[in-house]
């Protein structure tokens, strides 16, 4: 049985490690908020230029832009979004253990790049090629951050380097709740439903080929910034609920180290107790 100076120790340990949880779950709390809004901000953005290509791909088709074309063949090439730190709870080794099983389920050609430092260092174990490599883009992302990732998906796709580009990032459901997901970023696959109305109603300026051309790149580069901000505020929430979670077992180890102590310091007491009463009987 441990001593009572080694219980105390102990307790002193888990009482630190209790003060630093409880530091890091106030500072995800509060920038959980930010980077929740900041999510939730950039949905309506996303989800407009999402209409607006469809509406352009009602009057235009892929040969009118090569990321609109799809190809056979060629290398297939994931973006892999996770966080450059850890004590994010499970959050992490989930979207690895996504992006794993679709690598394992799809065989092929391919390659990753990777953002967020627990992804690379998980692929490099897994000898998965890595293409290129972006650290977090902080507490703040800004969508400037993203623009040379982007930049550099839409140049290899438009070099015929690679045949299809996905991304695997977590989405922000609650703040309990995130899920790694997969999403399509090229080939473009605008979206089906133009709400009944016929694309060909519209007036472009200049012309649709045109602002097909803008809007493509752009398009491409909003994808990927919602996918950082997603990844963000699940980052912070899953922070936020694991060190809630390590603050309430630090109290509970604290209470059975504390009740261990008392067992002992009783045992000694009535051990000295014991001693001294039979020291005066003897005498």
């Amino acid at each position: 049985m441990p001593s009572q100076r080694e219980i105390r120790r102990r307790i002193g340990a888990v009482r630190n490690i209790k003060q630093i949880t409880r530091a890091m779950q106030f500072v995800a709390a509060s920038k959980l908020k930010r980077a929740q809004d900041a999510t939730l901000s950039a949905r309506p953005y996303s989800e407009k230029i999402d209409e607006v290509l469809a509406d352009l791909a009602s009057v235009l088709g892929a040969e009118d832009h090569p990321l609109l074309a799809r190809r056979e063949g060629g290398k297939r090439l994931i973006v892999l979004v996770t966080t450059d730190r850890g004590l994010a709870g499970p959050l992490n080794s989930n979207t690895i253990r996504f992006a794993a099983k679709e690598i394992t389920e799809h065989p092929g050609d391919m390659a990753l790049v990777t953002v967020g430092r627990k992804g690379r260092d998980a692929m490099r174990r897994s000898r998965v090629p890595i293409l290129a490599h972006f650290s977090g883009f902080g507490d703040r992302p800004a969508f400037s951050d993203v623009t040379p990732l982007a930049r550099l998906i839409v140049d290899e796709y438009l070099a015929g380097r690679v045949g299809r580009v996905d991304i695997i990032h977590s989405v922000f459901i609650s703040t309990l709740a995130q899920r790694p997901q997969l999403d399509r970023l090229l080939p473009v696959e605008p979206a089906a439903d133009t709400a009944g109305i016929p694309g060909r109603q519209f007036i472009f300026e200049p012309n649709p080929g045109e602002v097909l051309r803008q809007l493509l790149p752009r398009y491409v580069a909003t994808r990927l910034f919602q996918a950082v901000l997603e990844s963000k505020a699940s980052e912070e929430s899953s922070r936020m609920v694991a060190m809630k979670s390590a603050t309430e077992n630090a109290e509970d180890l604290i209470d059975d180290l504390t009740l261990s102590y008392n067992k002992v310091r009783q045992t000694n007491i009535t051990r000295e107790m014991i001693e001294i009463a039979t020291g005066a009987r003897a005498r």
